[in-house]
């Protein structure tokens, strides 16, 4: 053995890249239209979810999010998708997106939107979806559908230009 001098774990870490992990949820109603939710600080829909807190798991984090943004108190079931985004700006990170099974509710499950951070919720034909997001969000649903219907979950990382 050598006099050799390795980089302590704190250190190590710290000079890592970064990277945002996000997690939501698909939830439909019995006639398959999905809730999507309207944040008041964005110009388009999404999925209820949100970015995880620092050290919390994605499934954590979904559930923790979809309680406070609609109310609902889902155990996340299976992992459907995992979006990849590119950094977009000057000192900006790529965000990791785990959407789950938020399963489907009932007509009478009681949606209470959190003010903060949400201007309105719906249920929506996925179809329509082009209406309301972009490519991206979109994209996102298709696969958390797709993965929910073939029971595998789907790598989707956004196209890099």
């Amino acid at each position: 053995m050598t006099g050799r001098q390795f980089t302590d774990h704190d250190t190590w870490f710290a000079q890592l890249p970064g990277v945002v992990v996000a997690a939501g949820a698909l939830i439909t109603d019995p006639a398959g239209r999905v809730l999507i939710v309207k944040p008041n600080y964005r110009d388009h829909w999404t999925l209820p979810g949100g970015v995880c807190e620092q050290g919390e798991p994605p499934h954590a984090g979904c559930a923790r999010e979809v309680e406070e943004e609609v109310g609902l108190v889902l155990p996340p079931g299976a992992l459907l998708a995992v979006d990849w985004s590119q950094p977009y700006g000057l000192g900006a990170r790529p965000i990791m997106h785990f959407v789950f099974d938020g399963g489907t509710v009932s007509e009478s499950t009681r949606i209470v939107v959190q003010e903060e951070e949400l201007d309105d919720y719906q249920f929506a034909d996925p179809g329509l979806l082009d209406s309301y997001a972009p490519r991206y969000v979109t994209g996102r649903i298709a696969a958390a559908f797709a993965a929910r219907a073939s029971g595998a979950t789907i790598y989707q990382p956004q196209r890099l230009s």
